[in-house]
């Protein structure tokens, strides 16, 4: 004998349960009108100062009231032969050496031995205090940053370098190190930047071990590498996206560096440690032509543009490769 089951009755669909399921075409509409506020900001914060500042770069103007006179590309071709703007971009080849290229590296080898060797042995809590320390620096506001920089590096024998050298050669030392010369005023420009920027890469690069297999560490410790082996086979290799991504943000965080520069040697000494933001600001403030200051700033656009263009394509092709 067999049973049946009882089948449950169908719903009728009302008109009330019609109304609520959303039309495709309406619904999609409603949609994009949620992006208006958004698009509106950006188009008034970002494109349109961009738009701007391209276009003031063909004209001459004095500023304020005064009327604007073209001037064609008189303003783009005067870059080409100004030795401060050639000397701004030559120091930033210094400043992505301290923003990018050291930090990169360090913190590449930090994030490994805090995850390989110092979670492994001693636990994760104390790992993560390490992360949280070596990342305070991005966390405090570049001016405290600068401040605690200008005590420390004062040229007078109350600096705490000064005093501490002359404890350690036992005669008095009073380096200008902000102000004396070009290799330390750039110097001390560049410790600076290195103290703040290492706690991003670390950051990044702790969260992107955590999707790596533990055990593939350990049976590579087992087959006998050491540890900078199991660097380059494993971390290097299963990190890779998030190194292109900090080379990236970090080289076009390098391309408009201003802070560091305006904090502690405003350019000096004689201009020399001169960076294209600070330069652009600069000309803008104090320059007569504030043409030729959004022609050196619509440069700086361009180029920042150009790079993220080509790392977005150098990425691209090695994750094609890749796969």
């Amino acid at each position: 004998m067999t049973t049946s089951t009882p089948t449950r009755p169908k719903r009728r669909k009302h008109a009330g349960d019609l109304a609520r399921i959303p039309q495709r075409g309406a619904s999609s509409l409603v949609y994009w009108l949620y992006f208006i506020p958004g698009a509106t900001l950006v188009a008034i914060i970002i494109f349109y100062p961009i738009i701007r500042n391209f276009r003031l770069s063909f004209f001459h103007w004095r500023g304020g009231r005064a009327e604007e006179s073209f001037a064609g590309l008189a303003n783009w071709a005067a870059l080409l032969d100004d030795k401060e703007y050639i000397q701004s971009f030559q120091n930033i080849v210094l400043v992505i050496i301290a923003m990018v290229v050291l930090p990169t590296l360090l913190g590449l080898v930090i994030a490994a031995l805090l995850f390989d060797v110092v979670g492994r042995r001693f636990g994760g809590k104390l790992s993560s205090l390490l992360r949280a320390m070596f990342y305070l620096p991005q966390i405090l506001p570049i001016a405290v940053a600068g401040v605690l920089f200008g005590w420390l590096l004062r040229p007078n024998k109350d600096g705490v370098i000064n005093q501490f050298l002359s404890f350690v050669t036992g005669s008095d030392v009073a380096v200008n190190w902000l102000g004396g010369s070009y290799p330390t005023a750039m110097g001390s420009v560049m410790v600076l930047m290195v103290w703040i920027q290492i706690g991003y890469p670390v950051v990044i690069f702790m969260a992107a071990l955590q999707r790596v297999d533990p055990e593939l560490y350990e049976a590579a410790e087992l087959d006998g590498a050491n540890w900078f082996q199991r660097f380059r086979a494993i971390t290097l290799a299963m990190i890779r996206p998030e190194v292109f991504v900090v080379v990236l943000t970090t080289t076009i965080a390098a391309m408009k560096v201003f802070a560091p520069v305006f904090i502690l040697t405003m350019g000096g000494p004689n201009k020399s440690t001169y960076v294209p933001s600070f330069y652009a600001y600069n000309e803008f403030i104090t320059g007569t032509d504030k043409g030729y200051a959004a022609a050196i700033a619509s440069s700086i656009t361009i180029i920042v543009f150009v790079i993220a263009m080509v790392f977005i394509r150098i990425q691209n092709h090695v994750e094609r490769k890749d796969a």
